[in-house]
């Protein structure tokens, strides 16, 4: 069951305070979000242009990336944690349009994804859609949660699409992802993209925006870290790369455009 969207948590939001998921939200051009939130996001992207290019490149990449996990690699089962607002085609739509059985639970500590949930929740009745309000942070009690949705005996696809940059240190976020991947079988798979420090521009608008930010501040990676979250893991071809290279789809108008965030795909052994 998906929690009661009348929940307290939902007195917590603060429209005069900039979030994260908002702020991406106006980037990617949804109408879920508040003043503060573009005005953020206004003095991020004079700072740093390519932001809107960067955001695009990662859920352009999540789409290639669970049409391949729920067609190719036959995966049926998602646990995408770190959501975010709801935006056209999110895993669950692109999952079930290839396999309208796929069962998809989504975990977010945002409240006004809470408030959202409900369209997160629009399942093809033959699959089925959940929602945790749950914090990254608790991998135990997102896996325990989770269970009542999926089948975690079963293969199942932990999507971790530009979340893990909100754990200041990375040996934590490596920690959570293997703890996550622990509790998941053979031949289950991982996915992760997130922003990276390969331009200076981009570090000194990030680190502004973390001083401003309050608690919901983001950390930028090397590509060589954002490597470490798939150890011990089979990659998926062409491996952790550019989110615009990962088996990217054609492009009659030209080249992608270079961004910073690098993801990849692979197999838990």
């Amino acid at each position: 069951m998906a929690e009661d969207l009348r929940d307290d948590r939902l007195d917590e939001i603060d429209p005069d305070r900039p979030h994260s998921a908002r702020i991406w939200n106006y980037w990617l051009g949804g109408k879920d979000h508040y003043e503060a939130d573009r005005i953020a996001g206004d003095r991020f992207r004079e700072a740093f242009p390519g932001i809107v290019d960067n955001a695009r490149a990662f859920r352009h990449f999540l789409a290639r990336g669970v049409r391949y996990l729920a067609g190719e690699a036959r995966i049926d089962q998602f646990l995408d944690v770190g959501t975010g607002l709801p935006t056209v085609d999110n895993t669950h739509q692109l999952a079930q349009r290839v396999n309208p059985r796929a069962r998809i639970v989504y975990v977010d500590n945002d409240p006004l994804v809470l408030l959202h949930a409900g369209a997160l929740l629009t399942s093809h009745p033959e699959g089925a859609t959940d929602y945790l309000h749950a914090d990254l942070r608790e991998p135990a009690a997102i896996v325990e949660r989770a269970a009542a949705t999926l089948d975690l005996g079963r293969p199942t696809a932990l999507v971790l699409s530009g979340v893990l940059g909100h754990v200041p240190d990375h040996a934590e976020a490596c920690g959570i992802v293997r703890e996550l991947l622990a509790a998941l079988p053979s031949g289950s798979f991982l996915l992760v993209c997130d922003g990276t420090s390969t331009d200076a521009r981009l570090r000194a608008a990030q680190e502004r925006h973390n001083n401003d930010a309050g608690e919901v501040r983001y950390f930028l990676r090397s590509p060589q870290q954002i490597a470490e979250y798939f150890e011990g893991l089979e990659p998926v071809a062409p491996g952790v790369v550019p989110c615009p290279e990962w088996r990217p789809d054609v492009a009659p108008l030209g080249e992608p455009v270079r961004v910073d965030a690098y993801g990849g795909v692979a197999r838990k052994p």
